[in-house]
């Protein structure tokens, strides 16, 4: 590895060298938003190259829009945005159940992932290093920085790390220990993958639920060939190892082995699908999101597999670290200190309510299935919409956001 250009950047943070582990959404987000205030930056992936595609993210509520702004990436959102329309749960025959608005699934803007992780790269390729096929090997605190060894790359030091590499953190485990300590399993796994446009939906989805088990088939950008799909099903705590997707190919098969509506052809395409994500739906809890140089952002300090607005709230958490290390001209004690708090209880409001992501779209008995589509009949109506809204945003809104420095 090699420095980068920025050193000769002027700011509050021009003498801070920072390196960041991952570049999804959180390790972008918080180099776009050091930029501003002139730190050096390197970014590390263990992908050969940026992710493309994966889940739709959303953002609802004016703190996401206020952030946004400031980042100065709203527009490009927007300009990007899926505009995904209503998902519909359906029977067994493909009849309509109950249609889920829009804004629930959506939030006021909804992005593909890797188009969002692809705008923030963009923006700062050209300032700082990013680093791709390879990732921390060790960390060695001492008091003049983080001593940093890669697997590939050259030995550094930093003044801080930050671990932005999502759910299953590198950087949380050499600095808080394994993961078993910190990553609460919710009953639930779910699979994703790419299938044909079989229904021909045009940015629209659909969900079919079993007891225990559920096919979600959505179309995000209009392309007539091509959809996604998401399987959600209830089990104990299974042992597979995650670099094994024949084996996890496996397990989703016997798993949905004579589910009805469009599950034959999902798993039919699920044999010759390239691309599979599969992981168990949990939470990662800490008692802490820094020790002494290293800090934990996003999904690594505070994530959900699903259903937390763990995006909403990388993009926020970034923007307050940043600003907190430009407040306090990079002390980072101090720094740390204000991120802790001002993160931590908006974070885990967030995080609550990824509890509920399991049970909605496999809901253990035909009783649950039916109480779940009477609610959301009743909350998507028009007499209750003003109020559905609200409820999809409370989370999102419960932080108060502070004034920091102007670059």
């Amino acid at each position: 590895m090699t420095k980068n250009s920025t050193e000769n950047r002027t700011g509050r943070l021009a003498h801070l060298d920072v390196l960041i582990s991952g570049a999804s959404i959180a390790g972008p987000a918080l180099a776009l938003g050091l930029a501003r205030y002139g730190a050096r930056v390197t970014v590390v992936e263990k992908a050969s190259e940026l992710r493309e595609g994966g889940f739709a993210v959303d953002f609802r509520g004016h703190v996401h829009r206020t952030v946004l702004t400031s980042m100065g990436i709203w527009d490009a959102i927007h300009a990007r945005q899926t505009r995904m329309g209503r998902q519909t749960v359906v029977d067994a025959d493909g009849t309509p159940r109950v249609d889920l608005p829009a804004e629930m699934m959506s939030g006021d803007v909804e992005i593909l992932r890797g188009d969002l992780a692809r705008i923030m790269y963009e923006r700062t390729a050209d300032r700082f290093a990013y680093v791709f096929d390879d990732s921390i090997a060790t960390l060695d605190e001492s008091p003049g920085g983080v001593d940093v060894t890669f697997e590939r790359g050259a030995p550094r030091r930093f003044d801080l790390v930050v671990g932005a590499d999502g759910l299953h953190s590198l950087t949380r485990r050499l600095t808080f220990g394994d993961e078993s300590g910190h990553l609460r399993f919710l009953d639930h796994y779910v699979a994703a993958f790419g299938v044909p446009n079989d229904l021909g939906l045009d940015r629209v989805g659909r969900l079919y639920s079993e007891p225990g088990r559920a096919v979600v088939i959505g179309n995000y950008d209009g392309d007539p060939d091509r959809a996604g799909a998401l399987l959600v099903f209830r089990s104990r705590r299974l042992e597979f190892d995650r670099r094994d997707v024949a084996a996890q190919k496996r397990i989703l098969a016997e798993r949905f082995a004579g589910m009805g509506w469009e599950a034959p052809r999902v798993l039919k395409a699920l044999e010759g699908a390239e691309e599979l994500y599969f992981d168990a739906i949990a939470q990662v809890h800490v008692d802490r999101l820094t020790k002494g140089r290293v800090a934990l952002l996003g999904d690594a300090g505070y994530g959900a597999t699903m259903g937390g607005m763990g995006t909403g709230v990388a993009i926020v958490a970034a923007y307050v670290l940043a600003g907190e290390l430009a407040l306090a001209d990079g002390d980072h004690r101090t720094a740390f200190a204000a991120y802790e708090t001002r993160i931590r209880d908006f974070a885990k409001g967030c995080q609550k309510i990824s509890g509920n992501a399991g049970p909605f779209f496999a809901p253990p008995t035909e009783r649950r299935i039916r109480s779940r589509d009477l609610m959301y009949r009743l909350l998507s109506s028009r007499p209750l919409a003003g109020f559905f809204k609200k409820l999809t945003e409370r989370a999102a809104t419960g932080i108060e956001l502070r004034e920091y420095p102007r670059p």
